[in-house]
């Protein structure tokens, strides 16, 4: 696409990443922490969709997972910033992680439902972005998790609530 003078207003983006076989391996023979620990160790690979979006895991515990993410013009709408589909992403992926670090090597985690609220627009003029998502209440059958998404000093783009559903992999 052309800006009308010749000059071109075309971006591109190169993604490469690991067979996500890996990871789907290790999440069937680790628990929840073991998981994220090994991830954070570089031990097992980010998962594709990290890689597409650019989040990274920088601090995991059991019941609270930390992630980074740094804002640039790929995740932008029209209104040249951060999408709303992108905070829910976020959001979902480091509530969800927070209740993975849980859950025991005999159990897994899906989304039931998400809640987000947009506080604040995104741009990559926020700087890094910190992804923090901290369990409610860690049950049996229905876990609940909170997330935030913040700016170094704390304050709050979007935060959201999510209910997942904690089930068997043996699938009893």
């Amino acid at each position: 696409m052309s800006d009308g003078n010749g000059k071109t207003r075309v971006r591109s983006r190169t993604i490469t990443w690991e067979d996500p076989a890996i990871g789907l391996e290790a999440a069937q023979s680790l628990s929840g922490m073991e998981y994220l620990n090994q991830l954070m160790q570089g031990r097992i690979p980010m998962s594709p969709f990290m890689r597409l979006v650019g989040i990274r895991l920088v601090e995991a515990e059991p019941g609270r997972v930390l992630f980074e993410f740094n804002p640039e013009e790929h995740h932008y709408n029209v209104a040249n910033t951060v999408h709303g589909g992108a905070h829910s992403t976020l959001l979902d992926h480091v509530m969800g992680h927070a209740v993975h670090s849980t859950l025991p090597v005999e159990y897994a985690y899906t989304t039931l439902e998400i809640k987000v609220n947009f506080v604040r627009p995104i741009t990559d003029r926020s700087g890094t972005v910190f992804c923090e998502g901290r369990v409610v209440h860690p049950g049996r059958r229905i876990a609940t998790a909170e997330g935030r998404l913040t700016d170094r000093d704390g304050q709050i783009f979007s935060h959201g609530l999510t209910t997942c559903l904690v089930f068997s992999k043996s699938g009893g």
